[in-house]
Formats: structure tokens, sequence, C-alpha cells
């Protein structure tokens, strides 16, 4: 892949490996020691705190480490990242994070005038128009090309991509806005609308993205990854992206458009799978015990 051709800096990206270090750190200590200070806190199991801490190393790679550097190289990469970052690392987070946490830090009053963002179909629709936006030939040349457009743009995929997730994970379940059968439902809608942008890029008879074909446009948005003037890489690497790629610009697209949507879906399927599994459970505890409440086991059948 050429990786050698960069430095240390331009790999690992420091500045933001200390910032999720701290966030680990932070998160250790919250959930360890300190969660005594938090209202009906309780110990945090090991599966919990592996999750969480292994979300913030799989969202350091992809947005900081290496295959945050090979996503500018080639589109394959670019869309595995945002596969990882979107769908993957959201539910780990989310589990990760204990209950009496978010119960704590979203019930202070500062958070009232930002409750309509949990409406479901801000969750449903405004991930999906964001990423299915950005996917436009001229928009994603131009997003890349323009740093600090970039890193918030991407940072408000990533907020979006958090808040569908709540809705499938529940990770309060007395705040639960879908029944089970409407998580079902939310879920099947979300790898629906994302379909439209991946069909484009799949079957795009031409390469979309200048970023990914012309080296002037590649030079440029590397810019956001490393050191330096970045039109020095066109004296080392005349072809630019090419260099690096071990496909042509086409099937290097089409191949990412194709892993964006399996790791969609396979994530989708797992997702289905869990919400379904938790309504038979439910379903077959009240018929073994007339006196099942609902309610107390946190409320997921009220929307």
């Amino acid at each position: 892949m050429g990786l050698q051709y960069f430095s240390f800096v331009d790999l690992w990206s420091p500045y933001l490996l200390t910032l999720m270090l701290a966030i680990i750190v932070l998160y250790t200590f919250v959930v360890g020691p300190w969660r005594e200070r938090f209202a009906d806190s309780g110990p945090v199991g090991f599966g919990r705190q592996a999750s969480f801490i292994a979300g913030v190393a799989l969202l350091y790679l992809v947005q900081g480490g290496p295959l945050s550097l090979m996503g500018h190289l080639m589109f394959t990469f670019h869309m595995s990242d945002m596969a990882v970052s979107y769908f993957i690392v959201p539910p780990m987070l989310l589990y990760g994070v204990p209950p009496w946490l978010w119960r704590s830090v979203f019930s202070h009053k500062a958070w009232r005038p930002f409750r309509f963002l949990m409406n479901p179909l801000f969750g449903l629709f405004a991930f999906n128009l964001l990423f299915s936006f950005y996917h436009m030939p001229n928009n994603h040349d131009w997003i890349m090309t323009h740093y600090r457009v970039h890193a918030l743009y991407y940072l408000a995929l990533f907020l979006t991509s958090m808040i569908s997730w709540w809705h499938v994970t529940s990770p309060v379940p007395e705040w639960s806005r879908l029944t089970n059968l409407r998580k079902l439902g939310f879920i099947f809608l979300n790898g629906l609308l994302l379909t439209p942008a991946c069909v484009l890029i799949i079957f795009a008879s031409t390469p979309l993205f200048g970023v990914y074909n012309d080296p002037q446009v590649w030079v440029k948005a590397m810019g956001y990854c490393v050191s330096g003037d970045p039109s020095a890489l066109l004296s080392k690497f005349e072809g630019g992206p090419a260099f690096f790629s071990l496909l042509s610009p086409l099937d290097d697209q089409q191949l990412g458009g194709i892993i964006m949507k399996l790791l969609q879906e396979g994530v989708n399927i797992i997702a289905l799978f869990t919400v379904f599994m938790q309504w038979y459970k439910r379903e077959r505890a009240q018929d073994e015990d007339p006196t099942f409440d609902h309610a107390a086991s946190g409320r997921l059948n009220n929307v």
C-alpha cells in the first residue's frame, strides 16, 4: 500500500490518539472509582467496558490511524472506514455506557432544547440524508478538499449515526420510544434509505470521485491527513492515487460500494435478530408468568 512513504505523524495522528486515550481513561475512572458520584450507579461488567474501549479504539483506527490515511488512497478503504465508523462503532459505544450514566448526563436541563433530536424520524432520516448528500460526486470532492468542513461533516455523520442506533439499542430502557415491532421496521427502513447512494456508486459506468482518480484533487485532499505541503506528493508519486491503488478507479469504486452495503446489511441482520430475540423472550416470559410486568422489564413495549 505504500504506507512506508509516510511519517509516523501522518499514519498515527498523535493528537487524536491522545484524545482517544484520554476518553478511555476518563471512562475507566467514571465507571470505576468515581461511579459513586452518580445517582443509582452500580458496577459495570467487563463486557460493557470492553465494548466501549474497543469501540473507541476502532474509531481511532479508521478516523486517525493508518486506515484513515488508506481511506484517502483508495475508495474501498474510505467506504470500509465509514462502515466501521457509523455501523459498528455506535452500537458498541452505546452499549458500553451504563444506563445510569446516560440518565445522569441527559437528565440535565441543558439538554431540554435538543430533545427534538431524539425523535425516531429524525434518527431515521438525518444520517441517511447526510450520507447520501456527501456521496454525490461534486459534494464529496468539495468536502474532502475543505478540511474544516470535512471534520465538521464527519462529526455530524457520527452524531446522527449515534442517534439512529440509539433507537435500536435502547441504552436506557425506559426512554425507548419504539416497540420491538417498530424497531424491526426502523432497521429495515434504515437499510433501504441507504441503498440508492450505494447503487449509484456500484453501478456507475465511470469513476465518480476526483479524489481517487484525479492527481490534482487527490493531492489537495491529502492535506487533511499529511503534514507539510501536500503538493510535494506529486513530485514523488506522479500517478497520484493510482500509485497506491491495487485496482482501477472504477473497480475500486464498485468494490467500495459493495463493501459498504454488505457491512451495513450484515450489521442490520445482527440487529434484527437481537431485537427479535428480545421480543420473543419477553413474550415467552409473559406466557409463562401471567404476573409478568412489562414496565418492570424496561418498558420496551411502550411507545
